[in-house]
């Protein structure tokens, strides 16, 4: 039975890469994979996914307006699909989310999405709340704070390197524009 799964962390835990490492090992046994990733992180360049490590893909985008449940079909129609793996899934709307679960459960196709669980204010994301609440398998992909313990927040920073408060939930940027943090460290905006 194929699942919809939801692999969450803060910042810098390494989602991407274990991302492309799934990616890979189904390729290397003979299967295909659609990678999608969010139409406004070009990060790596546009339609593709990166990570800090080196490794890298192509992959299709995805906006807030589109049928992800289409896409994938149209997909699957021409090549056979053994997986659908969506990273930066906290851009995804409610209505996508309900869309790849569609395609778990009537495409038969394992659906793998992984995202940031909160932003910089300790906030759900839409894509984050939806994929909480209805994937089939959820797991904390696990980076440390500064202190060595667990980070489950992300603090986001000015260009001095202070901790802001205030600002819109979605801004690109790497290790320049965000810190992952334990929970008390980010409850005392304490970078170390």
């Amino acid at each position: 039975m194929a699942k919809l799964y939801f692999n969450y962390s803060s910042m810098n835990a390494g989602k991407s890469t274990v991302l492309l490492q799934a990616a890979y090992n189904y390729e290397e046994r003979g299967m295909n994979t659609l990678l999608l990733i969010a139409a406004f992180d070009n990060r790596a360049g546009k339609g593709r996914i990166a990570s800090r490590i080196g490794l890298a893909a192509d992959a299709d985008v995805f906006s807030a307006k589109d049928d992800v449940f289409s896409h994938v079909a149209s997909s699957h129609e021409n090549k056979r699909l053994d997986a659908v793996l969506v990273d930066e899934a906290q851009f995804l709307t409610e209505e996508q989310v309900w869309q790849l679960a569609k395609v778990s459960d009537e495409l038969r196709i394992p659906v793998m999405c992984f995202g940031l669980r909160t932003d910089f204010q300790g906030k759900l994301f839409p894509g984050s709340a939806s994929l909480l609440a209805l994937a089939d398998n959820l797991k904390e992909i696990k980076t440390i704070c500064w202190c060595g313990r667990k980070a489950t927040m992300v603090a986001r920073l000015d260009s001095d390197g202070q901790i802001l408060e205030e600002g819109d939930q979605v801004v690109i940027g790497g290790n320049e524009t965000y810190v992952s943090l334990c929970r008390n460290h980010w409850s005392q905006k304490k970078l170390g």
